[in-house]
């Protein structure tokens, strides 16, 4: 049997391993943050921000912006019902309440009219999820938040590389946030961003994540609040570095990626790909095929078939409404329906063009069985 075909993995050169290296042979006492503080300041500059704050997750990121908000009890936060788990777990975790609506059916980010429809007294922010690289309607949303006076929060952990027009994502919102997960565009293996072009948020923020602690207090370990503890590894940071001045390779190697699947996969009917409508950009962080509902293809037929041809695939992610720590959403047409019928295909960033031909074969087979 051919070897197996991974769904992703990371671009690691002597440049990380060099890095990674000088982190850990002297980046120690008075050099304990230099990676992170270098991290820090490059990603600001490509991503567009004031500031950036680097963090164990993306995760760990979302509940700080979302904790120096004041979100807790009482409090709703909308978002699109189409989401991984670490999106919504750091509003629960807070207190507040997730109010989940559907996406649309091209890009799979929320749907506008339906976040302006949710929005009550008690909703304190909305959080657009970039999904698989694909951009919400950021104009629309930002409208919307400014109208009604609620932040809109930009998730972009899957979104490096994507635009929306001429800015790139995680740069409009009140903060956006980014993971660097082994499996992302750019990895430290684990880890995240925190960016905003807010200074008092930032300040905030700052404080929160490393156990309350404020800059300006002049009281050595005088914690004046009770924070947490996100903070990213020096040795991590470094290898983010590397990512980062590697940053234009990486991205384009998963847009040329993607246009080879567009290519292998032309003509095949029944099926569809990331969208990229006007005025966006996709960074194609993860290429997904949605087959029409006609061809009668499964969640469960398409992980039978990539698995017997020796080949890992991801399943589009499942409701959150689904999930049993929720209420279920049957309203949520479109992300009940599609995550059904839907494969993330391999896509890291050394895959060869045979490798993805044989992904494709994958795909025109479980289409004519």
């Amino acid at each position: 049997m051919a070897d197996r075909i991974a769904y992703t993995k990371p671009s690691i050169t002597e440049l990380e391993v060099a890095y990674a290296t000088d982190a850990a042979r002297n980046g120690w006492g008075a050099h304990c943050y230099d990676y992170i503080h270098r991290l820090e300041r490059d990603f600001a500059a490509h991503i567009g921000t004031r500031h950036a704050i680097a963090t164990s997750s993306c995760t760990g990121a979302m509940h700080l912006g979302l904790a120096a908000l004041g979100i807790g009890p009482g409090d709703e936060v909308i978002m699109a019902d189409t989401n991984w788990i670490a999106s919504v777990a750091p509003v629960v975790h807070l207190g507040a309440t997730p109010v989940f609506v559907d996406i649309l059916e091209d890009t799979w980010c929320l749907d506008p009219d339906l976040v302006e429809a949710a929005i009550t007294p008690r909703t304190k922010a909305v959080i657009a999820v970039h999904l698989y690289g694909s951009m919400c309607d950021m104009d629309r949303l930002l409208d919307i938040g400014t109208r009604h006076g609620v932040p809109v929060i930009e998730d972009a952990a899957e979104a490096i590389g994507s635009l929306w027009g001429e800015k790139r994502a995680g740069s409009m919102g009140a903060f956006g946030t980014f993971s660097f997960h082994g499996t992302k565009t750019v990895t430290t293996g684990e880890g995240g961003m925190f960016v905003t072009n807010d200074t008092e948020l930032f300040e905030r923020v700052t404080t929160l994540s490393n156990h309350g602690r404020d800059p300006k207090e002049p009281r050595q370990f005088f914690p004046t609040i009770t924070g947490y503890k996100f903070k990213m590894a020096n040795v991590s940071a470094a290898i983010g570095c590397a990512q980062v001045e590697r940053i234009g390779e990486l991205i384009e190697g998963k847009r040329t990626i993607m246009q080879r699947y567009r290519e292998l996969l032309e003509g095949i009917n029944g099926i569809s790909l990331n969208a990229e409508p006007k005025p966006s950009i996709n960074g194609y962080w993860m290429p997904t095929v949605v087959f029409d509902k006609d061809t009668g293809v499964t969640r469960e037929k398409l992980i039978e078939g990539f698995d017997a041809a020796n080949i890992d695939a991801r399943v589009f992610f499942w409701p959150l409404s689904e999930l049993p720590m929720f209420s279920p959403c049957p309203e949520n047409t479109a992300a009940r329906d599609i995550a059904g019928r839907a494969i993330n295909l391999p896509s890291y960033h050394d895959m060869d063009f045979d490798a993805q031909s044989r992904v494709a074969d994958v795909i025109r087979q479980i289409i004519r069985s």
